[in-house]
C-alpha cells in the first residue's frame, strides 16, 4: 500500500514525519511524495497557533473529499494538545498524538483490518523517556536534522507546546554517537541538532547542550554542526567559550527574541529581558566575530502599546539581526494570554508587522552587504541548470553558476553582491582559473 506524508510545523516535525516514514517503509508500505495513487493519508500537524489547526483541518478535509476511498491519519502536536477537538475532525480514520509515534503504524493497521475508527493518544507522564528514533535518510543529501531533546517547560503565556510536548528529556550521546555515524557514511556532512526547547538539552541526563556540540563534533565525516532555535538566557558564557574552540561548529545562533520590549516580555513570561539579551549576542560576536544572530519577533502581543512595539522597533534596528523572522500574535486557546485584557486590533498587527519586516529587511541587506569580498566555504545543497545554491558556514546564502557538479560538494567561493536575501558567488578555482 502507498502512504503520503504532509508534515506542518517546525523541523522537529519534519525529524519526526521521516522517522515515521523510515517505520513505514521498513514495514512493506511504498513512502510516496506524490499524492497520486496513496491508499494512506498523514498529516503530522503543527498547534503552535490557532493558524496551524486550521491548516491540519484543511489538510484533512481536503484529503478524505480528494481521495474518499483512502485512509486519513491525523499524528502529531494538535491532537496532543487538544484530543476532543481533533476526535470530533470525522475526517481522521486514526488518530495518534506526538508522543509514541511509534504507535501510529500499528494504529493503522488496525483500521485496516477492522475498517473501525482508531483514536489512540497516549498521555505524557513524568519521567517519561526520551523516545529512541534515529533518522536514516532527508531528501536533502547534504544536511541531516538530528533531533536531540523533546518537551519544554518554560510555560510562555502565549504557547500551548508545554501541553503538546510534555516534559523535558534528551537524546543520550550513545545514541546520538551512532545516528551521526551512520548519518557520515551515507554521505550527510552537516548536521543540524535541533529540538523543542533545544537549550535545555541534558537535564535530565546531568549533561548540557555543550555535551552533545562537542560529540557531534567529533564524528568523523560531519563537516559541519549547527544548532536549531535557542533560548537565549540558557546559553551561559562557558557554553559559548567552548563553542568557540570547535572548528567545525557554524557560528549561526538563532536566539529567540520575541519582543525588545522588557514589559511586553514580561508579559509573555519570556525568561529574560532586553540588557541580558544583549550581553549574550555581545558576547557570542566576541566569539565568533563575523557569526549571524537570528531571530524570531512577535508584534501585537496583549497589551502592547505604541511606545512598547517602537521599543521592540528599535532593539531589533540596535541588534543588527542577519535575519528576522516577524509574525503577528494570534490567539492561541489553552494559554493564559488568550484571556489577557488589551488585545491588539489585526489593523495595528498588520500596520505593525509592516513596520517591524522593513526594519528586518534593513538588518538583512546590511548583513549580505558586510559579507561581499569574502571568501568562504560553501555547501552546495540544491542546483538546477547549472545555477547552485548553498550556505556558508554563518548561513548566508550564495548562488553561483557553474559548468561543475556542485550539489554537495564544498567550495571556496568569493562572495559578491546580494538581492536583499541571496548573495552571489564565484567560485575561488574559477575565479583564479585565466
Amino acid at each position: 500500500m502507498r502512504v503520503h506524508f504532509t508534515t506542518l510545523g517546525c523541523k522537529v516535525n519534519q525529524y519526526e514525519t521521516q522517522i515515521l516514514s523510515q517505520l513505514f517503509s521498513q514495514s512493506g508500505f511504498d513512502v510516496s511524495d506524490s499524492p497520486e495513487g496513496a491508499d494512506i493519508f498523514v498529516v503530522n500537524s503543527c498547534t503552535v497557533t490557532a493558524t496551524g489547526d486550521k491548516k491540519t483541518r484543511q489538510s484533512l478535509r481536503r484529503m478524505k473529499r480528494e481521495h474518499p476511498g483512502a485512509l486519513v491519519a491525523l499524528t502529531g502536536c494538535f491532537p496532543q494538545a487538544f484530543p476532543e477537538e481533533a476526535a470530533k475532525i470525522t475526517e481522521a480514520d486514526v488518530i495518534t498524538g506526538s508522543y509514541n509515534r511509534k504507535g501510529l503504524l500499528p494504529a493503522i493497521q488496525k483500521a485496516l483490518i477492522t475498517g473501525e475508527r482508531v483514536i489512540a493518544i497516549t498521555p505524557h507522564a513524568k519521567g517519561e523517556a526520551f523516545e529512541p528514533m534515529e533518522a536514516g535518510a532527508f531528501l536533502d543529501r547534504t544536511r541531516a536534522f538530528v533531533k536531540i531533546e523533546d518537551g519544554c517547560d518554560r510555560y510562555c503565556s502565549y504557547c500551548i507546546i508545554p501541553t503538546a510536548r510534555g516534559p523535558i528529556r534528551s537524546k543520550p550521546l550513545e545514541e546520538l554517537r551512532r545516528e551521526l555515524v551512520a548519518l557520515a557514511k551515507r554521505g550527510y556532512q552537516e548536521a543540524v541538532l535541533v529540538g523543542i526547547n533545544l537549550s535545555s538539552y541534558g537535564r535530565d541526563l546531568g549533561l548540557r547542550l555543550i555535551d552533545a556540540v562537542e560529540l557531534a563534533c567529533s564524528v568523523d565525516g560531519i563537516r559541519r554542526v549547527r544548532l536549531g532555535s535557542l533560548e537565549p538566557e540558557l546559553l551561559t558564557g562557558e557554553d559559548i567559550e567552548r563553542m568557540s574552540a570547535l572548528p567545525k561548529f557554524c557560528p549561526q545562533f538563532h536566539l529567540s527574541l520575541q519582543s525588545g520590549c522588557d514589559a511586553t516580555l514580561q508579559r509573555m513570561n519570556r525568561h529574560y529581558d532586553r540588557a541580558e539579551y544583549r550581553r549574550i549576542v555581545d558576547d557570542l560576536r566576541a566569539h565568533f566575530p563575523g557569526c549571524a544572530i537570528t531571530t524570531d519577533v512577535m508584534v501585537g502581543f496583549p497589551g502592547e502599546t505604541e511606545e512598547e512595539f517602537a521599543q521592540s522597533l528599535q532593539f531589533v534596528s540596535d541588534i543588527a539581526f542577519a535575519k528576522a523572522h516577524v509574525f503577528a500574535y494570534s490567539v492561541r486557546p489553552g494559554t493564559r494570554a488568550a484571556s489577557l485584557p488589551g488585545q491588539v486590533s489585526p489593523t495595528d498587527k498588520e500596520a505593525r508587522s509592516a513596520r517591524m519586516i522593513a526594519a528586518a529587511g534593513a538588518t538583512r541587506r546590511a548583513f549580505l552587504d558586510r559579507q561581499r569580498g569574502l571568501i568562504e566555504e560553501v555547501l552546495f545543497e540544491t542546483g538546477r541548470d547549472g545555477v547552485y545554491e548553498g550556505y556558508t558556514k554563518n548561513y548566508t546564502p550564495v548562488r553561483v553558476k557553474s559548468p561543475l557538479p556542485l550539489q554537495g560538494a564544498v567550495r571556496l567561493t568569493e562572495i559578491g553582491d546580494n538581492d536583499g536575501d541571496v548573495c552571489e558567488g564565484v567560485l575561488l578555482e574559477e575565479r583564479l582559473t585565466p
